[in-house]
């Protein structure tokens, strides 16, 4: 045996401050029991296990031999990069801290440096929420006489997304229904990540109703299922649906509500001149200033709220331009006269009398 070399040791005997090994020598070796701590500080050693060792000294003037766990672990630790390296192999570390331009991550006892733009596909702001965590990183450069190891989780993810991109492209196809999660949101749409490929959800296709910005119903890392609506294979550019998945509901509305009906809706928003109504099933309606009231009106935010649930008759529908006319007005005035008639009926029923004029006098003179 010499210096510096790695032999096996058995493991006879943990206390609090040594890990006390068998390595077949004249006497059994106490290491600091730190030397066997795993990089998330644990214990990695049971009583019985055989552990390597390096020899750190054969004489230390008490006849003892002194062993290092740690200098056999680096040994190997550095042996194992250098395969990663050379064979592309992936490593596992937990990320122990922040430094100036990355992040430190501890693989099998050698501290490494990961550099900021490196930890993910895109600029990173705040790196906490990776702090402790344990991944697997690529050996991209490593230099062991300076001690100098540089990790990537970027190029990880690449791999990963190049796997899951190859598997897409066997299956998409326009019409087919994908899931998804949301990237990105812009004025114009939102891109949704499907596994490697990136998808666009054009506003215009987000809902049947009218979405004033995608931001009303859609949110960073909110999963989607949208459907395939074109596929440029050689572009990679996807166009998705979300509306495509159901039946049009303007259509379903008006097959059941014609003009005249008497619908209930909330308002959703107003305006001096009108205000839009949700109707329900993502169809809304538009009420003219001008449709609120027999009284002329110079400003209706005056008059309605967002949020108030309020009853009106259609009075227009456009299935072209697939537009909800709504009138306040005209179905006060058909309540009114349907009031009026009921009234005559029951007056004429009673008294024979045929006269509206005479009915109503009658009617007033019979209240106290």
């Amino acid at each position: 045996m010499r210096q510096g070399e790695v032999i096996t040791a058995e493991v006879v005997r943990i206390d609090h401050n040594f890990v006390v090994v068998n390595a077949s020598l004249k006497s059994e070796s106490f290491i600091p029991i730190e030397e066997f701590h795993d990089d998330r500080g644990q214990l990695d050693v049971n009583i019985g296990d055989f552990v390597s060792v390096a020899i750190d000294s054969l004489e230390n003037g008490y006849g003892e031999t002194r062993l290092s766990r740690d200098r056999a672990k680096r040994l190997a630790a550095w042996v194992n990069l250098e395969r990663a390296l050379d064979d592309g192999e992936l490593v596992s570390g937990t990320i122990t801290g922040k430094v100036k331009g990355g992040l430190t991550v501890m693989t099998n006892g050698i501290r490494a440096f990961l550099p900021g733009s490196l930890i993910d596909m895109r600029p990173v702001k705040d790196t906490t929420p990776f702090e402790g965590k344990t991944m697997d990183f690529k050996v991209i450069k490593l230099d062991r006489k300076r001690n100098n190891v540089v990790l990537s989780r970027r190029a990880v993810i690449e791999l990963s997304q190049g796997e899951e991109r190859a598997k897409l492209l066997e299956t998409l196809a326009e019409g087919s229904i994908v899931k998804g999660t949301v990237k990105n949101i812009t004025d114009y749409g939102a891109f949704i990540d499907l596994g490697g490929i990136d998808g666009l959800l054009h506003i215009t296709d987000m809902a049947w109703r009218r979405v004033r910005h995608p931001s009303e119903v859609l949110s960073v890392g909110q999963e989607v299922t949208a459907k395939v609506l074109k596929f440029d294979q050689e572009k990679n550019r996807v166009s998705l649906g979300v509306k495509q998945l159901d039946g049009d509901p303007f259509t379903s509305f008006v097959a059941t509500h014609d003009k005249n009906s008497l619908v209930s809706g909330t308002v959703t928003s107003v305006d001096q001149r009108g205000a839009t109504v949700d109707l329900g099933s993502e169809v809304e309606g538009y009420l003219r200033v001008s449709e609120f009231s027999r009284d002329r009106i110079e400003d209706l935010t005056q008059h309605l709220k967002v949020g108030e649930v309020i009853e009106t008759m259609i009075v227009n529908v456009d299935r072209k331009t697939r537009s909800i006319n709504l009138s306040i007005k005209a179905k006060d005035h058909v309540e009114q006269s349907q009031a009026m008639q009921k009234l005559a009926s029951e007056s004429s029923a009673s008294s024979g009398t045929t006269n509206l004029g005479a009915l109503l006098k009658a009617k007033l003179n019979q209240q106290p």
